[in-house]
Formats: structure tokens, sequence, C-alpha cells
């Protein structure tokens, strides 16, 4: 495995798992099976990978750091040397658990990216800045729901798991992570993709605005949606973003 040296590279976001007793937490909230097909993003030096292949038979980990994918595939792990933002998920099996320390600078656009792939994996535990895993399970009318709340909750059933102190990285972060477990939900999105996420763009690039304002919807259109075009569009559940999206797709 990576040696503890390695100096951590700012441009990857690089902060280094290394508390026992968090790793420990993680393992057991993923509760691995030598059945598993595991898949962690950005394994950095090891830390968590070390455990998990204790109890998995098949681990592959997705490395952008070179000098890390090294090292690890020098111990035998399958390693691809990738961006995960650009990496194509599809070509790993169906039925894969994704695990990772996401880089927190990339977080989001990496929970977008992930999303379109819900229907090929069983579940995803990660570690993040604990602002985004708030972002992620918030409620409908309160301040941190947004297009990420709508993005993932409309393919995820998510649980904040617990909460993890800078000390418990290798630089400290300067801010609170958490841990946070995702299970695909077993019904279809229900409308075409692009439609929906371009729904919910449109409406949060303009969240202070009333939905009569932030979206192209007629009148009648909310009428027959039952929605209240007066309302913003953090006070819309993303139930209700899926079904204007299938009202936009008809028309």
């Amino acid at each position: 495995m990576p040696s503890s040296s390695h100096r951590p590279r700012k441009r990857f976001g690089q902060h280094f798992l290394h508390d026992p007793g968090v790793i420990r937490r993680i393992v057991d909230a993923i509760a691995p099976s030598p059945e598993d097909v595991l898949v962690e993003i950005g394994p950095g030096e090891g830390a968590l990978t070390r455990p998990l292949l204790v109890h998995s038979r098949r681990l592959e980990v997705i490395e952008i750091d070179r000098d890390l994918a090294a090292a690890l595939s020098a111990d035998g792990v399958k390693v691809h040397v990738a961006d995960a933002l650009e990496f194509d998920f599809g070509v790993l099996p169906m039925g894969m658990r994704i695990v990772g320390n996401l880089p927190y600078n990339i977080s989001t656009p990496l929970l977008f990216h992930l999303a379109r792939y819900a229907g090929r994996v069983r579940d995803l535990h990660f570690m993040l800045q604990l602002e985004v895993v708030e972002r992620m399970v918030a409620k409908p009318s309160t301040p941190e729901y947004g297009r990420l709340s709508v993005m993932l909750q409309t393919r995820f059933a998510m649980e904040k798991l617990f909460r993890v102190a800078p000390g418990a990285f290798r630089p400290p972060p300067k801010v609170d992570s958490a841990v946070v477990r995702m299970v695909p939900l077993s019904a279809p999105l229900g409308c075409d993709e692009k439609v929906f996420e371009k729904v919910v763009r449109e409406a949060f690039s303009a969240r202070r605005k009333t939905l009569r304002n932030a979206l192209s919807l007629k009148p009648g259109d909310y009428a027959e949606l039952g929605i209240d075009a007066k309302l913003r569009p953090e006070n819309l559940s993303p139930q209700d973003y899926v079904r204007i999206a299938r009202r936009v797709q008809a028309t």
C-alpha cells in the first residue's frame, strides 16, 4: 500500500483518512461480504482499502494520482488510473457497491455523475463535507434544500450516518465531514433524464423567484399539476419536479 509519507496534493483535493476508529465505523456501516464487488473512489494511501480487502475477494479502485496508483497496483489491487468525474462506471459489474472518501473540491459534480449509474449499483457509502451531506438529505422549504437534494432524492434513499472531525485526516480539512449511505430507489425516474435535469437546473438557478418566473410553464400547466405558481423552487418536493418534467416532456 502507499506510504503515509506521500505528500497530499492540493490540486487533487487530497486529505488522507488515518483515524482507525473512523475507518472501523465506515467498514462496519458498509458490512462487506466476500461476494461483493466493491469499487473505491480515491483510495489515497489505502487506509480504507486495506480493511475492505480483508472482507471482499473483489475490490477495484479509481485513483487519479499516478504515484498512489502505482503503489496500490504493486500490492495486487486492480487500479483504474482515471479521473472519477470522467470514468465510465458502466464498464463495471451490475450490483457493485461504491465507497470512498471523495475529494471535496469535486464532490457535487461527482455525485451528479454517479447518479446516472443508479440502476447499476447496490449502494454507495461516501465520506463528504458535512455541508454537502446536509444538502443531500435536506427536506423541502429548508435552507439546505436545492438542486443537489432533488437530483439525488429522486434516485436514492439517503441517510446521514455519522459526523467526522477534521483531525481524522492528514492534513485536516477546514470543515467537518460526514458519512452518508445512498441506496438506489427501485422505481424508475419516470421521465426523460435530460428534461428532468434541465427543469431542476432552471428552477434552482432562480431559486429566489416564484415558479411562475423561474420556469417556462403556462399558467394552465400549474393548474393541471395542482402546483401553486406563486411558490418558490425550494418549496416543491422531488416528486413535484418529476411531475413538472413529465409535463414539459409531453408538450
